[in-house]
């Protein structure tokens, strides 16, 4: 029995090991170390704007006697506080690490691909519908039938295909 238990446990502990190896080679690929800088960056940027909104521009606008950070309202049937100067401040940030996101990155990258876009040529897109030739109509590019005025269409050429057989003399 003990010799059965031992042999479980090696066989889990090496099979951890080679699930311990694989989650290595997960996070050590570009894409998962890129997000995860960019996210430790996102959020010293996030406090960077915090401090400029909360420190410069709350303070110069006009709100009371100590500024706009401290507008609060106390709801009359159950005392609590509303903070209407912090929502000011945190929507102030979002509006302005929007703007960064924006003009900073998302407009560069579309500029970038739409350069991009300009030296590969555009593959030119296979009709899926054709006009009926007796009630003009819109049918699939297969039909046999036209779905309108219930006509047998013609059979459609096939690439490679001659229309007509050749005639032998």
């Amino acid at each position: 029995m003990f010799d059965r238990a031992r042999d479980l446990s090696g066989r889990g502990f090496h099979a951890g090991l080679s699930t311990m190896g694989d989650f290595r080679k997960f996070i050590l690929r570009g894409n998962v170390v890129d997000l995860a800088v960019g996210v430790v960056i996102g959020v010293a940027f996030n406090n960077v704007v915090q401090a400029f909104v909360n420190d410069i521009i709350t303070p110069l606008i006009p709100g009371g006697k100590k500024g706009l950070a401290t507008y609060t309202y106390t709801v009359p049937f159950t005392g609590s506080v509303m903070h209407i100067g912090d929502l000011i401040n945190v929507i102030i940030s979002f509006l302005i690490i929007a703007a960064v996101v924006y003009f900073f990155v998302v407009k560069p990258i579309n500029a970038l691909e739409e350069g991009y876009g300009r030296f590969r040529p555009k593959q030119p897109e296979a009709p899926t519908t054709r006009d009926c030739p007796y009630c003009l109509s819109t049918i699939p590019l297969l039909a046999t039938r036209c779905a309108f005025c219930t006509s047998p269409l013609p059979q459609l050429p096939q690439a490679g295909v001659p229309t007509q057989a050749p005639q032998v003399r």
